[in-house]
């Protein structure tokens, strides 16, 4: 592209433990975000450690010791990470799942499956 200068993209950290909402998720946003995934807990914290990230989409379901709710209540309640925006995304579309994540320090709460173009424009909402 003449006369634009190559221009760093958001960082992204997608915690999805499902392989085929990991490949979805990498097809749409790989364009527009650099993307790292991690599918647990300690990969989360790895992640966080090692880089500087823009966004983090959580998936509120996690397998394992500690749930997307819970890790996101962790890092909001860390002066170290509470700056990040969080998008909780969720298959659980009920009202009372909504509230929880959103009393767990969600920004936003999306539910799967969903719409390329609402997903986007919310990632873009957030950071910027």
């Amino acid at each position: 592209m003449a006369g634009k200068t190559k221009k760093n993209k958001p960082l992204i950290l997608v915690t999805e433990d499902d392989k085929e909402n990991q490949k979805y998720l990498d097809l749409i946003l790989r364009k527009l975000y650099d993307v790292d995934f991690c599918e647990s807990p300690d990969e989360f914290y790895e992640c966080l450690s090692q880089k500087k990230y823009d966004l983090i989409i959580m998936d509120m379901t996690l397998g394992g010791e500690k749930s997307g709710l819970r890790l996101t209540r962790e890092i909001k309640d860390s002066d170290k990470y509470k700056h990040i925006p969080v998008v909780g995304l969720s298959a659980h579309v009920f009202s009372q799942d909504r509230l929880k994540a959103i009393e767990a320090g969600v920004d936003v709460y999306l539910t799967k499956p969903i719409e390329n173009k609402k997903l986007i424009d919310t990632l873009e909402s957030l950071i910027n």
